[in-house]
């Protein structure tokens, strides 16, 4: 399948409605408050099912609650066995209503979703709503995409790249508005105007390949790095529990604590996200894995 001029659009208007739902009329959700978080993961629900999807639940229990990861699956016509993983945490750090972290992931996640039911993927994508990513959870057994990498590698899934959308809405044009862990501004830019792919070592050729996908079908800018899970932020989010379990993944990222000055705070709000540029990235980002999965 050839990207064209004519594929689908992201709506601004979508992803907006989507950050505002959850992380507004919501707001903070996580197991200290089990209602925000089952509403989340009922609204994820609905909007999949509105798309057309059977949504499946992956219940498990955490800190006495029983939790759900969410996944939905775009079979593919040719190499249905292979599988391109694309998850976003739907949780929150307890205290903040998550607007970046990660209400933009999901809502991309929703989006991307609904835009590749007018295609047919050659291989299999499957979209997954992890829950419990955040403290103190992560890096633990009741982290979400932990017990679904597991899972999946029991089942023997092939799972042949896996993305985390994490923080997708806050970008910045000023000079000096992006922050790097120690030699990395040498390199990069000091603007945080784009969007970044991180991995490790040994996802780096496939994140090239992505990388070149998305900038085939994208102008938006992007940036990219394969580094050591040890520099701070690099391993932070659900592509970790995919490493875990020997599978390739990366990150999809606005650089969170990077540029983000509301990260992990009250003050992560709808209002503070820029959402014509995060529905550039979001536009990207489909083009990307629609490309990717296309590939023979």
């Amino acid at each position: 399948m050839a990207m064209s001029d004519q594929a689908p659009a992201t709506d601004a208007g979508r992803l907006e409605a989507s950050v505002r739902y959850l992380a507004g009329d919501i707001g903070e959700r996580n197991v200290r408050r089990p209602a925000a978080l089952a509403a989340a993961a009922d609204y994820i629900e609905a909007r999949w099912q509105a798309q057309g999807y059977d949504v499946t639940r992956q219940w498990y229990e955490a800190a006495g609650l029983r939790c759900a990861n969410l996944e939905v699956t775009r079979s593919g016509r040719q190499r249905g066995g292979e599988i391109l993983l694309i998850g976003a945490h739907y949780d929150t750090v307890p205290g903040s209503p998550g607007a970046d972290d990660n209400a933009s992931g999901v809502a991309a996640l929703i989006e991307i979703a609904g835009l590749f039911t007018s295609i047919l993927p050659s291989m299999t994508v499957r979209f997954v709503a992890f829950t419990n990513e955040e403290p103190p959870f992560y890096m633990g057994e009741e982290q979400g995409s932990i017990v679904y990498a597991r899972a999946a590698r029991a089942r023997g899934d092939d799972i042949r790249l896996m993305v985390s959308l994490e923080m997708l809405g806050f970008y910045r044009d000023t000079p000096r508005s992006q922050n790097y862990p120690p030699l990395f501004r040498w390199f990069y830019p000091d603007r945080g105007n784009f969007l970044g792919f991180v991995g490790n070592l040994r996802s780096r050729a496939v994140m090239l390949k992505a990388a070149r996908c998305f900038r085939a079908g994208s102008d938006f800018p992007l940036e990219h790095v394969a580094t050591l899970a040890l520099v701070p932020g690099v391993s932070w989010s659900d592509h970790r529990s995919f490493w875990l379990q020997g599978y390739r993944a990366f990150m999809a990222t606005d650089t969170a604590f990077y540029r983000n000055p509301h990260y992990h705070t009250a003050r992560d709000r709808p209002n503070t996200l820029a959402y014509p540029e995060f529905a550039r990235a979001t536009q990207g980002l489909y083009r990307c894995f629609a490309a990717v999965a296309s590939k023979t």
